[in-house]
């Protein structure tokens, strides 16, 4: 189906694959430039070079690799001792004794501490040949009768033996030394078990083993790297053509089935680059087209629903009392100033509410300049706080600030303090009994945070997001009162946004903190 589908677009678009150098596109690769043939051979012939290394090695190297093993063995055995008898001389402490036993058990091996007086400090194995090997080595007691003894290693810290019983067929590596608790150590290892062996041979052919798999996986590596950077080129350019991306072209040199199929794949991409980059385009300005056309009839719809939702009041009441003055309901002139006032009050707020609307349309269709500067954003605060103060003082408001002396911050002044505003008159319209506003400037790394907080009752946890959305009012009733038209804070965000910072609402057990941030340094 997908063929069909891809030769029938082929088709619609004029496009023939075969019609240029029909000759290169369609030729045979020799099964000698074969690229199985080749990395066959390539496998075969290291795994065989790596086998006969292999047998080579062990046969040269394996007996040395086991005498040192076991000589090793011996000499930590001594260190071992070496370290204990330097903080417990007397061989006391059961902790030392464990140690001693395990790594005595490690390494199969023998050992005896005899001191001055001939008294056995420690030993594990059987005591009596331990001893008896003791009074050869320390006093040459019997060391010619019985052993032949061929000396290993010969330094100021101890003797390494490799001794020979001819009679029990046996073989040692035996370590005599003098301790530094003036004791004698004689340790011994035999170099006839089987198993023992059997396990050195294996960890020997395991390391082996994996010498080789790793220069057999660098030679791999190195070796097919010819092959495997142009099969993930053309990964990618595959890739980027079913993204619709005709750019990368495919540069190799190879003369197998790479080449013809990075031939093909270029071929194809320049017949096909100039179509799709017309059809993608043309797709994009219609995706633009019709996202725009849905935003702004989704706006219009939003739009014309809530203006007429808030103008429906006032109207009402202005034609009511209107009509009321008109046909001359009362005579009172008292009676007539009420109405009167009312028409004004009431025309005053939908003209408040135009002029909000008009400011927000500006800001959220991004017609307006944000003019960036660095001014002093405490006195842009006391500068509103002062302007209002009658006010607040006529209502007992008495409005805190906690700041710095200065404080400089990047943004549009004329727009922060519309925000400021927006926030002090939020505060001041749902203040509580205790007419408690406070205003906070904090710095932190570079940020300043500005927060108005007001005494009052909490705005509820399922409604805290909606705040932002234009007309959206938590108390309608008490928002009518004071003449609010929930665009202030709608405005807010839009500012917010545009300077691209944030802006947001915390809820206290005594009242409701809204704050905003601004960069101290541009």
């Amino acid at each position: 189906m997908t063929a069909e589908i891809t030769s029938r677009l082929f088709g619609e678009w004029g496009i023939n694959l075969k019609s240029k150098d029909e000759r290169k596109t369609n030729r045979t690769v020799p099964i000698t430039k074969s690229i199985s043939t080749k990395l066959t051979f390539l496998i075969v012939a290291v795994m065989l070079l790596s086998v006969i290394a292999a047998g080579v090695f062990g046969t040269l190297f394996l007996e040395k690799y086991y005498t040192k093993q076991k000589q090793s063995a011996v000499k930590q055995v001594y260190k071992t001792f070496d370290k204990v008898v330097k903080k417990d001389a007397a061989f006391s402490e059961s902790d030392d004794i464990q140690e001693l036993n395990g790594i005595l058990e490690k390494t199969g091996a023998s050992a005896i501490v005899i001191n001055n007086s001939g008294v056995a400090l420690y030993t594990y194995g059987s005591e009596m040949p331990l001893r008896q090997r003791w009074r050869d080595l320390v006093f040459g007691f019997g060391d010619d009768k019985r052993y032949k003894s061929e000396v290993v290693e010969k330094n100021s810290e101890y003797n390494l033996l490799y001794t020979e019983d001819p009679s029990a067929k046996t073989y040692h590596y035996e370590l005599v030394s003098e301790l530094s608790n003036e004791s004698d150590l004689v340790v011994r290892l035999s170099v006839e078990n089987f198993k023992e062996s059997l396990s050195i041979t294996n960890h020997f052919y395991a390391g082996l083993a994996i010498v080789l798999i790793v220069i057999i996986t660098i030679l791999m590596i190195v070796v097919t790297r010819r092959y495997t950077i142009p099969m993930l080129q053309l990964a990618s350019i595959s890739k980027k053509m079913s993204e619709l991306d005709f750019d990368v072209k495919y540069e190799g040199k190879h003369d197998d089935e790479l080449g013809v199929l990075g031939d093909s794949m270029n071929e194809m991409s320049e017949k096909l680059e100039s179509t799709i980059t017309e059809l993608k385009t043309a797709n994009l300005e219609l995706e633009k087209d019709i996202k725009q056309k849905e935003e702004v009839d989704e706006l219009r719809k939003e739009f014309i629903s809530n203006v007429s939702h808030e103008l429906k009041t006032p109207i009402a009441l202005i034609q009511g009392y209107a009509e009321g003055l008109s046909d001359g309901i009362n005579d009172n002139p008292e009676d007539i100033k009420y109405y009167s006032d009312v028409i004004v009050d009431e025309a005053n707020k939908l003209n408040k509410m135009v002029q909000k609307l008009m400011t927000l349309n500006q800001i959220e269709f991004g017609s307006v300049n944000l003019n960036l500067q660095r001014f002093d954003i405490v006195e842009v605060i006391n500068a509103l706080i002062s302007r209002r103060q009658i006010l607040s003082e006529k209502d007992n408001i008495k409005i805190e600030v906690v700041a710095p002396d200065k404080q400089f911050v990047w943004g549009d002044e004329f727009y922060i303090e519309e925000v400021i505003t927006n926030y002090l008159n939020n505060a001041v319209n749902h203040v509580d009994d205790k007419h408690i506003i406070k205003v906070q400037v904090t710095e932190n790394n570079g940020i300043v945070r500005v927060s108005v907080f007001n005494s009052g009752k909490p705005i509820p946890e399922d409604e805290l997001e909606n705040i932002w959305v234009k007309f959206y009012k938590v108390d309608k009733a008490r928002t009518r009162e004071y003449g609010g038209s929930g665009i202030g804070l709608s405005i807010v965000k839009a500012i917010m946004d545009n300077h691209d910072k944030e802006c947001g609402v915390i809820n206290h057990t005594d009242g409701v903190e809204f704050w905003f941030e601004l960069d101290a340094n541009n």
